[in-house]
């Protein structure tokens, strides 16, 4: 096949796997990036996420990563929602987990997925080497997505879809491939800047860039210690990640909801019960999570997060379930319920 019809026949392929968005930048495509994530880091905005700074040679470009890369293949799966995903806002009885995080664990999924593009990829062009990433490896997915097409880096610093929204997982393929490139895609946030506003934490120091250290996202999911005391009144009750930035924009009005049954909400998912939560010992926490992308933080940093979010409530019920995990083993956990309860005993509740 003719480049051209190799990738035609590729986008079709990556269809029928079940993508939503495909298009091709060249390996050298995002040369702002690497400033971008250099500035970034020396800022510290990226909080203790050591691995970016340790990788940085190797995530500012394709190349630094993989020097025979020839063109990058990025690949989006829609995972719009269909309720609005801030509805639990006004229930603190709940804990919030972030839409993405409520179904099957999406590295799975799109793993399984590229692979097996790759496999058809391999047969169509023998001779040809491939890697694939989604999320764990140094790459810059976000840059690279909007470099082949599929979007653009909007304000909250997301991959933003005309088609899709903010709802997009990313993956790639790196080819040694010279495959036809898609022209980048035009930022459209315009003067919008409902994703800056409707942040809880402040986390944007300025439009497209993100300091992860006061991002609930961070906070909840990547953050080993105790949460910051200035940022826990703001979490109310989300308890893994926080879906706010994405959820005001605008272009979300175009997403139709996501029909892949992989990422299908679980029910236990989409708004468990503090006091549950607050009950997790370890083994009732793998059962809960299993399959969830929410396993790799661990029970002490999920129950962490129910006790921050118990604090908020105001539900007095939940204080003897806190005062129980005032002596548990984790310091942290125990530090968090302290706080919490605290919180609860100093206003009125029910």
């Amino acid at each position: 096949m003719t480049p051209d019809a190799l990738k035609a026949a590729l986008a079709v392929e990556a269809e029928r796997l079940g993508f939503a968005a495909f298009g091709i930048a060249a390996a050298d495509a995002a040369p702002a990036a690497s400033a971008r994530l250099r500035q970034w880091l020396a800022e510290g905005c990226h909080g203790d996420m050591l691995w970016m700074a340790e990788s940085e040679s190797r995530r500012a470009s394709p190349q630094g990563l993989w020097p025979d890369v020839q063109s990058v293949i990025m690949l989006g799966t829609s995972y719009a929602p269909m309720l609005d995903p801030l509805r639990h806002a006004d229930h603190p009885e709940t804990g919030v987990i972030s839409v993405y995080a409520q179904g099957t664990d999406y590295h799975d999924v799109i793993k399984r997925r590229l692979k097996a593009l790759a496999r058809w990829l391999v047969a169509a062009a023998p001779g040809s080497e491939l890697k694939v990433f989604v999320d764990t490896a140094p790459v810059m997915e976000k840059p690279l997505a909007a470099a082949a097409g599929l979007g653009w880096q909007g304000k909250h610093s997301n991959v933003v879809s005309r088609d899709h929204g903010s709802w997009l997982f990313l993956g790639a393929i790196y080819t040694t491939l010279a495959l036809p490139a898609d022209a980048p895609h035009a930022d459209r946030c315009g003067s919008c800047t409902r994703c800056q506003t409707a942040c809880p934490t402040q986390a944007f120091p300025s439009p497209y860039r993100l300091d992860a250290r006061r991002c609930i996202s961070y906070l909840t999911i990547e953050h080993k210690g105790p949460i910051p005391v200035e940022f826990r009144t703001a979490i109310g009750n989300r308890i893994y990640g926080c879906d706010d930035c994405l959820a005001v924009c605008p272009w979300n009005r175009f997403a139709q909801t996501a029909r892949d049954i992989a990422f299908r909400p679980r029910a236990e998912l989409t708004a468990p019960a503090l006091a549950d939560l607050l009950a997790l010992d370890d083994a009732g926490f793998r059962q809960v999570f299993a399959g969830s992308p929410i396993k790799r933080i661990g029970r002490n940093r999920l129950v962490r997060n129910a006790a921050i979010a118990a604090g908020n409530s105001g539900d007095g019920r939940l204080l003897a379930a806190l005062a129980a995990l005032t002596a548990d083993d984790d310091p942290v956990v125990a530090e968090a319920a302290g706080w919490a309860a605290k919180q609860l005993e100093a206003r009125p509740h029910d």
